[in-house]
């Protein structure tokens, strides 16, 4: 028996990265899974990347699930919309676990100047983009989960802490994505609904796989590159982590908290692909605390 059989889940956001990972990892739970975002068989994105939402789908199916892939810009309030009545059309209203894993803010993302030298409207760009998405698509999503008085909301983030994360709209964003989770939380937690954020560790994405110029093969030759990199984790990880909060009948417990891969495989006992556990908090605490200082405390 498959944990997630007959579950509806919506990837916003879903053609590479943790977004990929999460959609495949719920499929091969049983899982039927909208897979959307921009880049498509059609055409892509103005991220130029080579994934597509059909490719992420494909794979949905070939875990053992059904991926149905939408091409939606979820910066859009009317693409929103027909996608989630949609989905209230062909699963009849069935909606069990929301995903808001939407980003697309790489190149938008200024590390080297404070934020009084920065364009601004490429800063703003930015946080409509990572943050504006989210709140667009929980709008018209929320509904569904409300209507059954069950289910789950997932915001993936990067970072479960207080600590500055290197960029000030970078930062903003992903601090904001938490507080999404938290505002979702106090709102649905009367009608049975849970909502938390979920941050990876050193994700092996595929842009930083292509960054490192290595694949998922032969991904350990980075690690002359970057000794840090040996710590990594595939999306595959945190999808694990989103289906053992998506299985878990307590998981309302932990609604409106920010959690972490590290946090979590202890409790749930899920590995990587290799069957590793990597603990990036721990590597942080072990490496890099004495030259960066503590994570923090979890916000």
């Amino acid at each position: 028996m498959t944990k997630l059989a007959g579950m509806v889940a919506l990837v916003a956001g879903g053609t590479r990265g943790g977004g990929r990972g999460i959609a495949v990892e719920l499929g091969a739970e049983g899982a039927t899974v909208y897979v959307t975002g921009r880049s498509s068989q059609a055409g892509r994105s103005d991220l130029d990347r080579p994934e597509t939402i059909e490719e992420t789908a494909e794979r949905v199916t070939a875990a053992g699930g059904l991926g149905i892939p939408v091409c939606v810009d979820h910066s859009r309030a009317d693409e929103v919309q027909a996608l989630v009545e949609r989905i209230t059309s062909e699963q009849g209203g069935r909606l069990d676990l929301l995903v808001n894993s939407v980003w697309g803010g790489d190149s938008l993302t200024d590390w080297e100047h404070p934020l009084w030298e920065q364009d601004l409207d490429t800063g703003l760009r930015l946080l409509r983009r990572a943050v504006e998405t989210h709140v667009i698509t929980s709008r018209y999503a929320l509904p569904l989960l409300v209507a059954r008085g069950r289910g789950l909301v997932v915001e993936v983030t990067d970072g479960n802490t207080a600590r500055y994360r290197g960029s000030f709209f970078y930062d903003l964003a992903k601090s904001s994505v938490i507080r999404l989770a938290v505002a979702q939380a106090a709102e649905l937690r009367p009608h049975g609904v849970a909502a938390v954020a979920v941050t990876p560790g050193f994700l092996r994405s595929e842009a930083v796989l292509d960054h490192f110029g290595v694949g998922e093969d032969n991904w350990r030759d980075a690690e002359a590159k970057d000794p840090h990199f040996a710590h990594s984790e595939t999306p595959a990880y945190l999808g694990r982590a989103v289906v053992a909060l998506a299985a878990d009948p307590e998981v309302m417990a932990k609604s409106g908290r920010a959690l972490s891969t590290a946090g979590l495989y202890p409790e749930y006992g899920f590995t990587d692909i290799d069957g590793a556990q990597p603990d990036w908090a721990a590597h942080w605490a072990e490496a890099l605390e004495g030259e960066f200082g503590p994570l923090g405390d979890a916000l």
